[in-house]
């Protein structure tokens, strides 16, 4: 009734179907002793007769040759026996990796099974022969027997050895192939990965709506400088935190997460570098950046920060888990350090160790006196129950020399010192203070003084209890079981959340889609730019016209107060042409480009703008206008001119201002209206000037009920007294003779009115500029008909319109820098301004903090609660299936 499973092959990892070339089981076999060789290696059955108990005690058969080759974790996995070990380790590596070993296992419990058969044999043969055979004495036998089974036990021991080395390369190579594999068939990601991503998302949300993040981690926590960094360091087996004498070197949360793989390699969540972390140069380039990562996250005025770095370590027989390592609890604030350091630091503690599913890892420095711990009432605060402490003594060596009662150190690992309640209670040494120091030293120096210490052969300490290998397979099986009894609820509660969010969007919103803040900027960014190309459909005569108007109304008080007023006051024609020649020449030489260029920018922005600010009916959406206000100002900002506009810019106005031949009529009409129209808006502004200096004339006074007041009346006075001088003289020059001021102030005087000399030039230059413009729009009106002497040079008549031409010239420079401003605009600004845009958006978009800054509100932080939600949900379920899946 099986199913043929031959087209399922695919499924099977390819290295299952290669481990017969892998691992050579003759070969193995044909190394290991066979029944001859046992047979002959077994003590002189005659001599052991009586000495069956002491033979038990070294053959006991508790004595398990396969523990020995792959380590009690996997053999409590495939044979099922009990360890010694206070958590049962979970975390068994890759299914494929399982596989292998129990192809190996098989005949190495052929073999064991083969000792006990001999063994057996050998009791029965002791048995038989100690019948027949007393002829020695009881302790010489044992003498004996024991150095028969030394000899043996050290020929097994060599076996052994050379076993686990030729089991540790293998294993290996298997995961070096499967880390091929995984490039060629795209497999998932592990599971540790699978929920460190999760852990990550959760560490940016913000915790709304009553779903907090319960999920577990393992945080380890101690006073400065109790080897925190270093146990960590010995869980990964690598120095990969920054070190100091004395000093916190630990600023942040450093989140690590510990996975197996064929390369002993780390790297950050942001950065795609790997860092080997069997070189040197790596290592510390590692510390270095996370050091400068720790600095940076650091605020002004601060010491510690609550930023977490997350870091992931790969690596052979790592333990799958992840660990936050907090910086170090003080007692006393030392100079150089925020006053706040201690509260924040047991602020940042608790916030981490308040989590009820969290593991927390208690470092306690055993080198130093008990009553000087902090981290220990703090953590049973936080864990009465002691349900999800894990207690580790570190410098266990130091302490064994300096401490004169070891039971203290008993009680310590007991927990009976200390009032606090923990799940297990551990001893490791971490090294002999050199920060030089290597992983594998380290390891060989703990194992050595674990070997010697008195504190095992006395029994003070069990064997489960102490080396950093039996700590980090209890912290991972304990991370693990928590892990699967609380994740599901968690999933739950994100998934009730969820619907709420999608409830109060549907109520809110109910016609928009839900666009989260990145979303929103990538629409945002699109009609910024169809805005900005909308530039390049603006008609040349509508940016002509612009350009034109503003640079006349910026220059059009140059022109008449510095050039067409001074030249209007000279004798004759020839010295009228001659002022507005150099003073064309001047202005064209030193502001008249630089100002041309001021206002094509200007219009250049006023369009920008427009189009940016612009209300498109029903599709505007208001949510973009402050990031829309900041694009146009950085864009602004950043967008500079063509510094060689103004050179070419010059040299066309010089030549448009050169010209003053009017070639028709049409021209010479367009100059009169253009001058008539300046003329007219220029008497216009000087009649407002003087009616404020006069104050209000009769009717006003009379329909209104207003007065004047006593300045007003003294200047209407004056005003009154120099148009009667006026009228005198309609040649008169445009400024006042002393002697004339002097017979005015006298005529003022004569009728009770005081004046000052400054009252009276003043209020002559207003009344000259008036009756000046007057006479400049009758001229105007006469020289309509003046084209024809303008084509004889005005030869034979009285009429001179060298005016008209004034401001024709001036017009057709006009018209021409309009024309040239259009073309640059057009052909090379427009386009730099939309690189330009496209920069700043750029920017903006690699700038979370200006985005969240830009694009703000309720339905923005909505949809982002909403993205948030549906992303850990999602990769909670995935991860939960797969946790599925392993077990």
């Amino acid at each position: 009734m099986i199913p043929d499973l031959d087209d399922y092959k695919w499924i099977v990892p390819d290295f299952v179907w290669d481990l017969d070339e892998l691992v050579d089981i003759e070969k193995l076999l044909k190394a290991l002793p066979d029944a001859d060789d046992l047979a002959k290696l077994m003590p002189d059955f005659d001599k052991i007769g009586e000495s069956l108990a002491s033979l038990k005690g070294f053959l006991s058969p508790g004595y398990n040759l396969v523990s020995e080759v792959i380590g009690a974790s996997d053999l409590l996995l495939l044979l099922g026996s009990p360890g010694e070990t206070a958590f049962r380790a979970t975390d068994q590596g890759y299914d494929n990796d399982k596989q292998f070993k129990k192809g190996l296992l098989g005949e190495l419990i052929l073999l064991q099974q083969q000792i006990q058969q001999h063994e057996e044999e050998a009791r029965r043969a002791a048995g038989f022969s100690s019948q027949q055979k007393r002829k020695v004495s009881d302790k010489e036998k044992i003498d004996q027997l024991q150095e028969e089974l030394l000899r043996t036990q050290l020929k097994y021991q060599r076996m052994l050895e050379r076993l686990e080395k030729e089991n540790k390369e293998l294993r290996k190579l298997v995961l070096q192939r499967d880390d091929k594999g995984i490039h060629q068939r795209k497999l998932k990601k592990s599971l540790i990965d699978m929920y460190s991503e999760v852990l990550d998302i959760l560490s940016d949300y913000d915790a709304s709506y009553n779903t907090q993040d319960h999920l577990p981690r393992v945080v380890v926590v101690g006073d400065q400088s109790a080897g925190k960094t270093s146990v960590l360091e010995m869980i990964a087996q690598a120095r990969i935190f920054p070190r100091g004498s004395g000093e916190m070197m630990t600023r942040s949360p450093v989140k690590v997460t510990l996975s197996e793989g064929p390369h002993h390699v780390a790297l950050f969540k942001d950065s795609s570098r790997e860092f080997d972390l069997t070189k040197e140069e790596d290592l510390a380039a590692l510390r270095n950046e996370i050091e400068i990562r720790m600095r940076n996250s650091v605020k002004e005025g601060c010491t510690v920060s609550t930023e977490t770095i997350s870091l992931s370590v790969k690596g052979p027989g790592l333990q799958r888990m992840v660990l936050v390592d907090l910086p170090g609890v003080i007692s006393t604030v030392t100079s150089g350090m925020a006053p706040d350091t201690k509260e924040t630091i047991f602020s940042i503690s608790k916030a981490y160790m308040q989590n009820p599913n969290a593991i927390i890892l208690c470092i306690q420095d055993g080198s130093v006196d008990a009553e000087r711990s902090i981290v220990t009432d703090l953590v049973s605060q936080m864990d009465p129950q002691g349900k999800r402490t894990i207690f580790v003594l570190t410098k266990v060596d130091l302490a064994e020399k300096n401490v004169a009662s070891p039971n203290r150190i008993q009680q310590i690992i007991e927990g009976k010192l200390f009032p606090m309640k923990a799940l297990g209670y551990f001893a490791v040494v971490t090294g002999k203070g050199n920060s030089s120091e290597s992983i594998e030293s380290i390891k060989e120096y703990e194992e050595e003084f674990f070997q010697n210490s008195k504190l095992l052969k006395t029994s003070m300490l069990k064997a489960h209890q102490v080396t950093t290998k039996n700590l980090s397979l209890a912290v991972s099986d304990c991370f693990w079981k928590m892990v699967r009894e609380s994740v599901e609820q968690q999933a739950d509660a994100f998934k009730a959340t969820r619907f709420n969010l999608e409830t109060e969007w549907k109520n809110n919103y109910p016609r928009l889609r839900e666009l989260d803040r990145n979303e929103l900027f990538e629409k945002a960014k699109n009609e910024i730019l169809d805005e900005v190309i909308s530039l390049t459909q603006v008609t040349p005569k509508h940016w002509e016209e612009m350009l034109e108007k503003t640079l006349w109304e910026r220059v059009s008080t140059h022109v008449i107060e510095n050039i067409y007023l001074p030249a209007a006051q000279t004798a004759n024609s020839g010295t009228f042409n001659t002022t507005v020649d150099i003073k064309l020449k001047q202005w064209t030489d030193k502001q008249l480009p630089n100002k041309a260029v001021e206002v094509a920018w200007e219009t250049l922005q006023e369009e920008f703008s427009r189009f940016m600010t612009e209300r498109r009916g029903k599709e505007h959406d208001d949510i973009f206008d402050k990031l829309k206000q900041a694009v146009k100002e950085e864009t602004i900002k950043r967008h500079k001119w063509n510094e060689r506009a103004e050179d070419s810019l010059r040299v066309i106005q010089h030549n448009a201002l050169e010209d003053r031949s009017i070639s028709d009529k049409q021209q010479w009409d367009a100059a009169i209206h253009f001058m008539e129209e300046t003329l007219q808006s220029r008497l216009k502004d000087t009649e407002s000037v003087i009616e404020d200096m006069v104050g209000p004339n009769w009717k006003k006074r009379w329909l209104h009920w207003v007065g004047r007041t006593k300045e007003q009346s003294i200047r209407n006075e004056t005003k009154n007294e120099l148009e009667k001088l006026i009228k005198c003289n309609e040649d008169h020059p445009a400024y006042l003779a002393n002697d004339e001021v002097t017979t005015v102030r006298k005529n003022l005087e004569a009728r009770g009115v005081a004046v000052d000399p400054c009252l009276i030039k003043d209020t002559w230059h207003q009344i000259y500029r008036r009756y000046f413009l007057k006479s400049a729009l009758n001229h105007c009106n006469l020289c309509r008909r003046g084209f024809y002497y303008y084509q004889r040079h005005f030869v034979d008549s009285e009429l001179e319109c060298n005016d008209i031409v004034l401001f024709w010239r001036i017009q057709r420079m006009l018209a021409i820098t309009a024309n040239t401003l259009r073309q640059q605009l057009t052909n090379t600004e427009v386009r730099r301004l939309e690189k330009n845009v496209k920069e700043v958006l750029e920017d903006f978009a690699e700038d979370n903090e200006k985005k969240v800054k830009l694009l703000t509100g309720k339905r923005v932080q909505l949809a982002e609660d909403l993205k948030k939600v549906r992303e850990i949900q999602e990769k909670l379920e995935a991860f939960i299936e797969a946790l599925h899946q392993e077990k």
